[in-house]
């Protein structure tokens, strides 16, 4: 895979070299074959729609910057409501795991989240996200009012499941005194479904200070939904002047920021994430900053570098989360330890692309939940390292951070809407350097290796060889005990 900067990441670049002032992403000139500016002739594929025109954001071939899950699409709107008005967005719960609706400041920081179960349906008709809902339910139609500026609900707890809670509204702050930014969320929509859930995307009805009611093409032109994105330079990722001073901190080794044994941090606040750069340590403040971050997720990392060893072996366990990807007819979220879980390989923090994630539903675990993943390079991967014989793979990508290091990488793991009950939550980490206490198996370890190590470590057998294996375990320890019993 080619490494290329999106037009986003792009415009970071640009925005520093004109001396820090705010840029207007959709400004750039671009060029080749694949760009048209066109709704009806889009250079990237998709759904779009003229409020929801910018996305969908995820992995290649979409938009991909921010460190996005390639199970999940992201939609962005940016618009302005009239003095006066209200705006009110109508649409159906997704096919999905997972449904919200997010506002943002011009630096990328979340102003309020409104995930899918708070969500009250409109008359009649019901909500799937919610535990034991019919999934496969028809009438599934909902609105939610849409803040001219407002205060977010601070009586929520950010990350996790807050049962009983409802909502019909989010605020929207106008940033810079105008743009608003609303972005949508569906996380693994069912198979088969498309990546809108296989429902429309939701519709704006803009209601103007005298009354009159306005819908589609009109309401966009009136909320000016095709306006430039205006963003502050470091929103889609760290700046690259200041990712290559930190990268180059004297006294740190080639192989900086990864170390050995991995060192997995929680993420707090801008400060401490370049604090795994700087080796700063102190009780950051718990906050959703990032790179347009989901408030209902929590977030923990670690780098790895190459010149450990071409392979990277990851062993953890995994959270109990609903099964939805199949179609399954009831929602089950009380006995589920949060709502989703996924592992993704990134590229560098000014890069901010992603290769691949795994989710909770394919990552192919053990009868205790416990799973294995490799990481390498394509050319690096060991003949062993397949879903078919119980072991996970994910790729390293083959240009390192996109940027200056070509044999690092990083991965993250996101938990979204953790139980307050469950005890080993990336969202139950109150400061640095308690990731291992609090989350205990939940937290993996890694080591590097060989590939002929890793095949000759970890090989692939049939079910019935493995059965039979098992079978042969079985005799041989009950012949152990007999002997014992018999001395």
């Amino acid at each position: 895979m080619k490494f290329a900067l999106s037009p986003a990441a792009l415009a970071c670049s640009v925005t520093l070299a004109l001396g820090g002032q705010v840029l207007a992403a959709d400004h750039l000139p671009m060029s080749g074959p694949k760009y048209d500016q066109s709704l009806n002739k889009p250079g990237v594929p998709g759904e779009r729609t003229c409020f929801w025109a910018k996305g969908p954001y995820s992995g290649d071939p979409y938009l991909n910057v921010a460190w996005p899950d390639t199970n999940t699409y992201y939609w962005g709107a940016r618009f302005t409501m009239p003095e006066g008005s209200k705006l009110r967005i109508e649409g159906q719960f997704a096919h999905s795991r997972y449904t919200s609706y997010t506002s943002y400041d011009d630096r990328g920081q979340p102003v309020e989240s409104l995930a899918d179960y708070l969500i009250e349906p409109l008359p009649g008709h019901s909500n799937p996200a919610l535990h034991g809902a019919d999934r496969s339910a028809s009438k599934r139609s909902y609105a939610i009012e849409v803040l001219n500026g407002g205060q977010r609900d601070t009586n929520r707890v950010e990350g996790f499941y807050n049962e009983g809670a409802k909502s019909k509204t989010i605020a929207a702050p106008k940033n810079g005194g105008s743009q608003q930014v609303l972005i949508l969320r569906i996380y693994t929509p069912d198979k088969g479904r498309g990546i809108t859930g296989g429902v429309p995307l939701p519709a704006p009805v803009l209601t103007l200070a005298d009354g009159k009611e306005l819908r589609g093409a009109a309401a966009c032109a009136a909320l000016d939904a095709n306006q430039l994105l205006r963003t502050q330079p470091d929103a889609f990722g760290m700046p690259i002047p200041r990712y290559r001073e930190l990268l180059s901190l004297p006294g740190k080794p080639d192989t900086h920021p990864a170390t050995r044994p991995s060192t997995w941090y929680a993420q707090f606040d801008r400060k401490q994430f370049e604090g795994i750069f700087t080796g700063e340590v102190g009780n950051f403040e718990r906050k959703s900053e990032g790179f347009y971050p989901t408030v209902d997720n929590q977030y923990i990392r670690t780098f790895i570098n190459r010149k450990f060893g071409p392979v990277y072996v990851l062993r953890g366990k995994l959270p109990v989360t609903p099964k939805t990807m199949n179609g399954e007819p009831r929602m089950d979220v009380k006995d589920a330890d949060m709502r989703y879980w996924s592992l993704c390989s990134q590229r560098g923090a000014s890069n901010t692309t992603v290769l691949k994630c795994l989710n909770d539903e394919e990552m192919v675990i053990n009868k205790n939940r416990d799973y294995i993943v490799a990481f390498s390079r394509s050319a690096d991967r060991p003949r062993t390292a397949y879903p078919e014989c119980g072991i996970n793979w994910l790729p390293i990508p083959d240009d390192g951070d996109g940027m200056f290091d070509p044999d690092q990488g990083n991965m993250m793991i996101r938990n979204m809407l953790a139980r307050p009950d469950f005890a080993h939550s990336i969202q139950k980490i109150k400061k640095t350097g308690e990731e291992r206490e609090v989350m205990g198996p939940y937290l993996p370890s890694g080591t590097y290796m060989t590939k002929d190590m890793f095949e000759s470590g970890f090989s692939c057998n049939s079910a019935a060889e493995n059965a039979s294996l098992a079978k042969q375990a079985d005799e041989v320890d009950a012949a152990q005990q007999a002997a014992a019993k018999a001395r």
